[in-house]
């Protein structure tokens, strides 16, 4: 409320000064009541989303709020650009009244619409765990249905919208309560000679206030900035504000060159390039990967067993079984928080670090996948996603990883099982997907991309008594998925191909939705399954080392004996004696996982240190007590940013 108090107390002097009808006062009033309302924007963002940081105090939210004044004051001067030089122009016809109903217009419009931007991240935030960034307009530039999106968004969230449209009435009320009079100089001499001079002195200030200072070591503002004000990483999202990081990415890769190390040293350190041993023949077995939206390690009963006093059950019961004879790790984590972040990860081995890698610039990159490998060595290959075709930009990303072959919507081509919003419900396209492997030559690699464990949370008439009621909406929809799987495996293990196949069960990242306060820390937001299943059983048992996403696609080639060089940011779980780590990208940081602990990288330093098996809160950080693990994972995971950066924009994701 820091910025409602001088709103006032302003408002009051300058009556009293008999200055409260000047233009230039009365600009600054109105730019102060945006940054009031972009305040009370921060305030509903953590009220909306504040069992994401339970460990938040009052001291330390009014410092975050301070903190964000200053992100705030550059959103508010890029948005309110046009106004504000509406305002300063140094003529008499600012003052007519139409000239100030465009001008009063222009402000409410464009505020409204930064605004929105912001509430709309209260709901967004949970699936991201960031605020939002220009990538967001290519994500979904694909989709077919996204006016039915946002009119089912509209309706399920309406307590966001009711919080928008207060907003506008404060700020349209609060508005028209400054009044501006005409030219208050006697003298035209003076009038012009102040206006004149006073425009480049406001403009010198907008400029200080959009870069954040005239320093000679300041650098513009931007998103890292943040980091200067919390104590906690994942306290950067309050901090900010989503106009801000919407203008702040626009055009911008977030992709630079990385130079810590000599390249002869960065490789020895870390290299994503895999020469596998060849000393096996290659084994052409089928491979089915099948990716599950929203499929968080909390769900599996299997893998929560001391949960609820070891009574919590799940809601996975025949992925819970089929675990019993798949080798399975307890802890994987997902290289991202969004689909479009999952799959790369898994079928090519790309993590996001930073933006989606098909959204970025170098997305026509050569790449290796294991659809490209194994097509090349006579592999048919498939990727089956139950959406709209084009939904989430898959097609053109499988089409650049070597898929010749791409079920949607339109290869299904029935519409009585369409769920009214996301695509086909998944136990008829689990079905469909069944008899479309059995069609296929041998060998194939085939992925699979469910879609019915998501908002709005909802499965098929005839299944709205079937499955138990759990704490949270989505429970009812993962059993609905896992119930799916139950029938397909039936299906299709009466299939001749089925024993000769290779099957890899995970998620593309997980749910927003999170029941245990252990899933809503930095290792518990990135938790999904990960199992490799053999119907002969040759694969069995729990693993407890970490491993990732981008683990999957060498492993899988590691299993097959494949004997070519190829390029991964993963490790062969099967083959390679590569120390086991994992890494991902959150609020704007880097994390980096390795035996028991996980530690925070801001791109400069290493700002934070857990025990993440022991503490599974994260609430004791370690920074400064294990000096040369600090060191160890710190040299790693700058290594892994090096590679990553250098080697997409020099085009170098292939051997």
């Amino acid at each position: 409320m820091l910025n409602f108090i001088l709103l006032r107390v302003v408002k009051d002097r300058l009556a009293k000064l008999r200055l409260s009808g000047n233009i230039y006062w009365a600009l600054l009033l109105r730019l102060l009541l945006v940054m009031l309302l972009l305040t009370l924007c921060r305030i509903g963002f953590y009220f909306y989303n504040m069992s994401f940081f339970p460990d938040m105090n009052f001291n330390n939210f009014l410092w975050l709020l301070w903190g964000g004044l200053q992100f705030d004051l550059t959103a508010m001067l890029y948005v309110n650009a046009l106004y504000i030089l509406m305002m300063i122009l140094p003529f008499d016809f600012r003052f007519r009244y139409g000239y100030q109903e465009v001008a009063r217009y222009i402000f409410l419009i464009t505020n409204a619409l930064a605004f929105a931007t912001n509430v709309a991240d209260f709901i967004y935030y949970k699936f991201t765990l960031r605020r939002t960034s220009a990538d967001v307009f290519r994500q979904f530039e694909n989709e077919q249905n996204i006016g039915s999106l946002i009119f089912q968004f509209l309706i399920d969230y309406w307590y966001a919208v009711l919080f928008w449209i207060f907003l506008l009435i404060l700020m349209v009320k609060l508005y028209n309560s400054i009044r501006i009079w005409g030219p208050q100089m006697k003298s035209r001499t003076m009038y012009y000679t102040t206006g004149f001079f006073a425009l480049p002195l406001i403009t010198f200030f907008i400029i200080a206030g959009i870069r954040g200072g005239f320093r000679h070591s300041t650098r513009p503002i931007t998103l890292s900035n943040a980091g200067e004000f919390v104590r906690d990483p994942r306290d950067i999202s309050i901090v900010l504000n989503t106009p801000f990081s919407l203008i702040r990415t626009v055009g911008k890769t977030k992709v630079q060159k990385a130079n810590y190390f000599p390249q002869a040293e960065v490789e020895s350190i870390y290299s994503p390039l895999h020469a596998p041993p060849d000393t096996s023949v290659f084994q052409k077995q089928n491979v089915v990967i099948i990716i599950l939206e929203s499929f968080s390690r909390e769900f599996f009963g299997s893998l929560n067993k001391d949960k609820e006093d070891g009574r919590y059950q799940g809601y996975t019961p025949f992925l819970d079984s089929l675990s019993q004879h798949s080798k399975t790790f307890h802890y994987a984590f997902a290289n991202g928080r969004k689909s479009i972040d999952g799959l790369p990860s898994v079928v090519s081995g790309i993590p996001s670090l930073g933006v989606p890698y098909f959204l970025s610039p170098y997305s026509g990159n050569r790449i290796n996948s294991l659809p490209s490998l194994l097509g090349a060595e006579g592999y048919h290959t498939s990727f089956f996603h139950g959406a709209p075709n084009g939904s989430m930009g898959f097609n053109a990303f499988m089409n650049l990883a070597g898929v010749k072959h791409y079920y949607g919507m339109d290869e299904y081509d029935n519409d009585d099982h369409f769920d009214g919003l996301w695509g086909i419900w998944d136990e008829p396209f689990l079905q469909f997907y069944a008899e479309q492997l059995n069609s296929f030559p041998e060998p194939f690699v085939s992925s699979f991309f469910s879609v019915s464990s998501h908002h709005p949370f909802e499965v098929p008439e005839e299944y709205a008594d079937t499955f138990r009621d759990g704490p949270l909406p989505i429970h009812e929809c993962i059993q609905y998925t896992d119930h799916a799987l139950r029938q397909f495996f039936r299906k299709v293990s009466s299939m001749p191909w089925y024993q000769q196949t290779l099957f890899v069960i995970t998620a593309d990242h997980t749910s927003s939705n999170i029941q245990f306060p252990e899933y809503r820390t930095g290792w518990g937001f990135y938790a999904i399954p990960l199992m490799f299943f053999k119907p002969d059983n040759s694969l069995s048992g729990v693993d407890h080392d970490v491993v990732q996403q981008t683990d999957i696609m060498p492993s899988v080639l590691g299993y097959l004996h494949y004997p070519k060089p190829y390029l991964a940011f993963g490790r062969d779980i099967f083959r390679e004696k590569r120390q086991p780590a994992a890494f991902n990208y959150k609020d704007n940081t880097y994390q980096f996982f390795q035996e028991d602990y996980v530690l925070v990288f801001d791109g400069t330093r290493s700002i934070g240190l857990y025990d993440f098996k022991k503490d599974k809160l994260m609430q004791e950080n370690l920074i400064g007590q294990l000096p040369e693990k600090e060191a160890e994972m710190g040299k790693k995971i700058r290594a892994v940013i090096q590679q990553y950066n250098n080697r997409m924009i020099d085009d170098r994701l292939t051997p």
